[in-house]
């Protein structure tokens, strides 16, 4: 049985949902293995849409386990108001369908606050995060004194975790001057969502080698985009989680040989939310053409998107670092009305040209994009379903996407629509 690791290979928003939500109908398993619900996928299933944030893309379809694996950071409210909306749309989410693990960690009323401090504070030099409290949470895991699910068993256990990590964090809110964290209520208040929580809390690691002896199709779901990775991305303009696909491994509690094939989606053109370093970003005329076509506004936040031509050599180098087999190419259709299209294909940094994206923040701001042009096809590729029925220029533009960037391109989006896709190779039957 093939187990398919699916992640972001530019700064997110590349159209995961869709193909995550094509590859579910196959799976048996679907787990999220990092981040929080700072980010969203959007899913179009006859006719109706699901904007999904923390529950995996398999959620909307029946008979599919879901699981939130230790990886990832759970707002509890969040999770729960989530289930409720997606149960509204009638979807069904019960113990037999969804999993949390045991060991995932807690996002907490003072780390959405923290965020929203820190950010407003940094003036000119902030990240551009989602004001959730997702890097304040990772923080408090690696610093050893966070709060895990398994935590709310105990009305004892939950008091001296609490304790612990509100000394951190009301020694950092009394020098900014802020008031600080009450315990009490946030103890009460947890132990009442707690049995909403709880029921759905196992051992994922237990669960995932159980599903493996039974042969079960495992779809493990990243994430936001490669470069957003915290050791791998525009650093420090990153979230604050490993989105490469070895995090499938780590963020599940599984070795990385239960991966057999990574899928990287990819947009036709480059899109980023907030603030960092974009090399190919058109703060032109394009650049809201593309933005209105692709309707590029954040499934979490409504931000709208910044817009360029796509990169090649960042594509190529995230492939690179996250062993990604095949990509599957959205967003096609987006092209549809331009003369003519580009694509990066080195950098000039100082006069010297670079085919690979330098560490340096202060480098990456200062990189000019060295563009190959390509002649643009004007005339819809909407709704295509068959490669040989795509316009010439458009086949010769995937065709150079492909050869640059060193990998096959497994499949083609040409609508929001599932149905909408050009199947080059299935993942689950290579």
């Amino acid at each position: 049985m093939k187990n398919i690791a699916v992640v972001g290979s530019q700064w997110g928003d590349e159209g995961k949902g869709k193909i995550v939500d094509w590859l579910s109908e196959q799976a048996d398993v679907v787990i999220r293995f990092q981040g929080g619900h700072n980010a969203g996928h959007t899913l179009v299933i006859d006719g109706i849409t699901y904007k999904l944030r923390l529950l995996p893309s398999g959620i909307v379809r029946k008979n599919k386990i879901s699981i939130i694996g230790n990886g990832v950071v759970v707002d509890p409210w969040a999770l729960l108001d989530e289930i409720e909306e997606i149960k509204s749309k009638g979807v069904n989410v019960d113990i037999e369908n969804f999993i949390i693990s045991e060991s995932a960690n807690l996002i907490l009323p003072f780390h959405r606050e923290m965020d929203e401090i820190r950010e407003d504070a940094a003036g000119k030099s902030k990240i551009g995060t989602t004001r959730r409290g997702i890097g304040p949470a990772y923080e408090d895991k690696v610093g050893r004194r966070s709060i895990r699910v398994m935590d709310l068993r105990s009305e004892k256990n939950l008091d001296q975790r609490l304790e612990a990590v509100l000394i951190h964090h009301n020694a950092i809110r009394k020098g900014l001057g802020r008031k600080l964290f009450e315990k009490e209520k946030l103890k009460k208040d947890l132990l009442e969502i707690a049995p909403q929580i709880l029921k759905y809390s196992q051992p994922v690691w237990l669960k995932i080698d159980e599903f493996k002896k039974q042969k079960k199709k495992i779809l493990f779901e990243g994430a936001q985009g490669i470069l957003l990775d915290v050791d791998h991305g525009t650093y420090p303009f990153v979230t604050s989680s490993n989105t490469v696909a070895a995090s499938a491994a780590t963020g599940t509690g599984c070795g990385p040989n239960s991966i057999n094939y990574v899928l990287g989606i990819t947009k036709a053109y480059t899109t980023r939310v907030g603030e960092g370093p974009f090399p190919t970003e058109l703060q032109d005329d394009i650049g809201e053409l593309l933005g209105n076509r692709g309707k590029e506004f954040g499934t979490v936040t409504s931000r709208k998107r910044r817009c360029g031509w796509f990169d090649g050599v960042l594509v190529r180098q995230t492939i690179k670092i996250s062993g990604i087999d095949g990509i599957a190419l959205t967003k096609l259709d987006v092209l549809d009305e331009l003369d003519e299209i580009k694509m990066c294909v080195q950098y000039d940094l100082d006069g010297k040209k670079i085919d690979y994206l330098p560490a340096a923040v202060e480098d990456q701001i200062k990189i000019k994009p060295i563009y190959k042009i390509f002649k643009g096809w004007k005339s819809s590729t909407n709704g295509i379903e068959e490669f040989d029925k795509l316009p010439e220029n458009a086949k010769i533009y995937i065709k150079a996407i492909e050869k640059f960037i060193e990998a096959k391109i497994s499949s083609i989006s040409t609508s929001p629509e599932r149905k909408d896709t050009i199947l080059v190779e299935n993942p689950f039957e290579i």
